[in-house]
């Protein structure tokens, strides 16, 4: 089995190469510092299983989890943690793998036998739990097996497109796998459905107007420089009065 460690700190990844160097069943296949680089590692080396912090600067442990998710064969996932008991109780909870640092080779070797695949409500839940976010920071777009994390601040709209959903941001438009209820329920926060195909973010919204006949649309801040097609951003008549409350004063 290929292990993938993911650690901020050089110590802690130290020492659990060293523990991985002496089982037999588990191959050490390589490292990362940050979530990032973790993400574009495992699609590269494709490890069985990542042991993974959770308190990382960047991607933090939940987030990367969430990326790690997506792609073609996800790897299953250890966390490693120094979380109080409160926290723990939710990963117990949960049947979320894990182990306290300081690491000891019987509980590596415990949790790496256990570790599974963790569905994307899973770790929502382990993250309210332990007091983390639990919206992610990014979305993921793999074109041609090359990774892309797009910041949420800079999304403007997510529209439905057969299989995939389109993100329209401020550099451009990718395709992810992620659906769009799946993304409407996590940034609730931040967006808002304006017809059943389409998310705006309400950061992005100018303003709202109306077509010659009739029908209420959103206008985008920096409209010249979106790829969004106006007739996208007409607001159904079902969802008009959530979006007026929504967007109240605009």
């Amino acid at each position: 089995m290929k292990v993938l460690v993911v650690d901020d700190e050089q110590p802690a990844r130290d020492r659990l190469r060293q523990l991985l160097d002496d089982e037999d069943a588990f191959e050490y296949v390589g490292e990362a510092a940050n979530g990032l680089d973790a993400v574009a590692l495992a699609a590269e080396l494709r490890p069985d299983i990542v042991l993974l912090d959770i308190r990382m600067p960047g991607l933090d442990g939940i987030e990367t989890a969430h990326h790690l998710n997506t792609q073609e064969t996800p790897p299953a996932i250890v966390f490693t943690t120094a979380y109080d008991e409160y926290a723990i109780d939710a990963f117990d909870a949960r049947a979320v793998g894990y182990v306290l640092k300081p690491v000891r080779r019987t509980k590596l070797t415990t949790a790496l036998e256990q570790a599974s695949r963790l569905a994307p409500a899973t770790l929502t839940s382990v993250a309210t739990a332990s007091n983390m976010p639990a919206a992610r920071k990014h979305v993921c777009s793999r074109l041609h097996g090359v990774l892309k994390l797009i910041p949420i601040s800079e999304i403007d709209c997510f529209r439905a497109d057969h299989k995939y959903v389109t993100v329209d941001h401020r550099n451009g438009q990718d395709l992810i796998d992620d659906s769009l209820k799946a993304l409407a329920e996590e940034f609730s926060d931040d967006f808002v459905r304006i017809h059943r195909s389409a998310l705006v973010a309400i950061s992005s919204v100018d303003r709202i107007e109306k077509t010659t006949d009739g029908k209420s649309y959103v206008v985008l801040r920096h409209e010249h420089d979106s790829q969004v097609d106006r007739k996208e951003l007409i607001i159904s008549r079902r969802h008009l009065a959530e979006v007026r409350r929504r967007l109240k004063g605009l």
